[in-house]
C-alpha cells in the first residue's frame, strides 16, 4: 500500500533527483529527525526539514585550514535568510501562505555566533554538526512551512513537492551567488579565532579582549540570552585597553595582522570595578562569550577566551557530598555531614562556595564572579560574622595558593576590600575602561576606611 498525507510528501521530497548543484543529502537524512513532514498542531500548516547538499566545493575553492569553514557555512545562511522575505521561492523558509507565519519567523532570525562549545540556539538556523561543509559540499538542514493541503491528492502531493524543489533550487542559487572573497573572509576570521583561542596558553594568557570590540548587546524574543544576542542598537562604545594595564599586541594567524588590546593572565586576579551600570557585567558577559566564534559584525570577534572557564554565583541549591571547606572551618545548623562533605539545602553562599572550589579542584583556567549575581558575605567580611567563615577576600589576601591555577576574574562596585586584593584593576567609567594602580587604590580604601570608623565612634 502507497504511503498517503504528508508521508508521501516526504518520501516524494526524499525522491528528488536534484541537478548537478544539489541533490538531497540521503547520508544525513534521518526520519522523524532531520527528514519529515507533519501537520502543524492545528493543521493549516505542514512542517517540513529536508536535508540538502549544494555541491559547491568550497574547500576546494578555499584551500586553507578546514576548521575555518563554519564561518563560510554560516554567511551562507546569513545570505538566504536576507533573501527569504523578498524571494517567493524562499517563502516556505518563513510559512508565506500559512496563517501564522510568525511563528515560523525563527527560521530566518539572524544569527552572529559561527560555533560554541555550548549548545545554543538549538532553535535557529545556524552552521553547526547539521549545517557544514566537507568534500562533498555545504550540507543544509533546511526546514519551514507550507499551507497544508486538506486531503493530500495526489495533485496536492505534486504542489508540495514541487515548492520542495524551488525552495532547493533558490536555496543553492543564493549558496552560489555568493563571492569567493566573501567566503574567504568569514572563513578567515572564524579561523582567527580559533587559533588565537588555541595559543593564548602559549602566550600565558586565558582571554584577550581586542581594541574596538564591541560588547553590548541586543535581545530579541529568539536571542534573548546575552552569547546569542546581536550587536546593540545605537550608541555602543567600543572597548580599549587602558595604558596603565598594558595593552598587548598579538598576531593573527590566518588574516596575516596585528591586533592590541586586553590579556587576562593565567592565575592572575583581575577585577572590574565601576559604579553601578557602568558596563562590568557586560564586560564580565564579553568575557565568557569569547568562548564561541562571532560572524563578522557582532562586535566580538576580536574577543577570545579558552574554553574550560567556570561562573560562580548565589543559588539555592541541594548539595550532596559538597566540599566547602576552603571558606566553611563549620557548618551552620541544619546542614550535615562535614566542610569536606556536606548534604543539605545549600544557601546562596555555601553553594558558590561549592561552585569556587569545584572550579579549582578542576584545574579550571578562569573563574568568573559578578558582585550582582554573588554572595556578599562569601567576598567580603562582616562585622558580624564568626570566625567559621573566610571570605574571598581573605583567601586572596593570606592564602592565594587556594585559588591554584585558575585566573578570577570579578566585577565589584560596592567591595573595596575584594577589590583591593586583585592584581590588576580595571574601572569602568561612562562605560570607558581605565586603569589604576593597585597601591595607589590601597591607599585610597585605606583613607575610606578611617574616616569611615571616625565617624561611626
Amino acid at each position: 500500500m502507497g504511503e498517503s498525507g504528508p508521508d508521501a510528501c516526504l518520501e516524494r521530497i526524499l525522491a528528488l533527483p536534484g541537478d548537478g548543484l544539489w541533490g538531497i543529502d540521503t547520508a544525513h537524512a534521518i526520519r522523524g529527525i532531520t527528514a519529515y513532514a507533519v501537520r502543524s498542531f492545528d493543521g493549516d500548516a505542514l512542517l517540513f526539514s529536508i536535508p540538502l547538499l549544494v555541491r559547491r566545493p568550497l574547500l576546494s575553492e578555499i584551500p586553507l585550514d578546514v576548521r575555518g569553514a563554519a564561518g563560510a557555512v554560516a554567511i551562507s545562511i546569513e545570505r538566504i535568510k536576507q533573501k527569504a522575505s523578498s524571494d517567493t521561492a524562499l517563502g516556505p523558509l518563513i510559512g508565506r501562505g500559512t496563517r501564522f507565519p510568525h511563528q515560523y519567523a525563527s527560521m530566518t532570525e539572524p544569527y552572529t555566533i559561527v560555533a560554541s562549545p555550548a549548545a545554543l540556539a538549538s532553535d535557529l538556523w545556524h552552521a553547526d554538526n547539521r549545517n557544514f561543509a566537507d568534500t562533498a559540499g555545504i550540507h543544509l538542514l533546511v526546514s519551514g512551512a507550507v499551507p497544508c493541503p486538506p486531503v493530500f491528492s495526489p495533485r496536492d502531493v505534486s504542489t508540495v513537492t514541487e515548492t520542495a524543489a524551488r525552495l532547493c533550487d533558490t536555496v543553492t542559487a543564493c549558496v552560489f551567488s555568493l563571492p569567493v572573497r566573501l567566503l574567504e573572509a568569514a572563513w578567515i576570521s572564524t579561523l582567527d579565532q580559533q587559533v588565537l583561542r588555541e595559543m593564548l596558553p602559549s602566550f600565558g594568557l586565558v582571554s584577550f579582549i581586542g581594541d574596538g570590540a564591541r560588547l553590548a548587546r541586543h535581545c530579541t524574543r529568539y536571542r534573548c540570552f546575552f552569547r546569542t544576542a546581536g550587536p546593540k542598537e545605537g550608541v555602543s562604545i567600543p572597548f580599549a585597553c587602558p595604558q596603565e594595564l598594558a595593552p598587548l599586541e598579538l598576531e593573527l594567524v590566518a588574516s596575516n595582522r596585528t591586533v592590541s588590546g586586553l590579556g587576562i593572565r593565567k592565575r592572575e586576579v583581575f577585577a572590574v570595578a565601576g559604579s553601578n551600570a557602568q558596563g562590568k557585567t557586560t564586560f564580565l558577559d564579553g568575557i565568557i562569550a569569547g568562548m564561541d566564534d562571532h560572524a563578522g559584525g557582532d562586535g566580538r570577534e576580536l574577543v577570545v577566551t579558552v574554553h574550560g572557564l567556570c561562573t560562580a554565583e548565589a543559588a539555592n541549591c541541594q548539595l550532596a557530598g559538597a566540599d566547602v571547606s576552603m571558606f566553611f572551618s563549620a557548618l551552620p545548623p541544619g546542614m550535615e555531614g562535614t566542610a569536606r562533605s556536606v548534604y543539605g539545602m545549600g544557601s546562596g553562599s555555601m553553594t558558590m562556595a561549592h561552585q569556587v572550589q569545584e572550579a579549582v579542584a578542576q584545574n579550571a583556567p578562569l573563574l568568573i564572579i559578578d558582585e550582582d549575581r554573588a554572595a556578599p558575605n562569601l567576598l567580603v567580611r562582616s562585622c558580624l560574622q564568626t570566625g567559621e567563615v573566610t571570605p574571598l577576600s581573605e583567601i586572596l589576601s593570606h592564602d592565594r595558593g587556594k585559588m591554584g591555577e585558575t585566573a578570577l576574574v570579578f566585577a565589584a562596585c560596592a567591595m573595596d576590600t575584594l577589590v583591593a586584593q586583585a592584581d590588576r584593576i580595571m574601572v569602568l567609567d561612562r562605560h570607558v575602561a581605565h586603569g589604576i594602580d593597585r597601591e595607589v587604590f590601597r591607599r585610597r580604601v585605606a583613607e575610606s576606611l578611617g574616616k569611615m570608623a571616625g565617624n561611626l565612634r
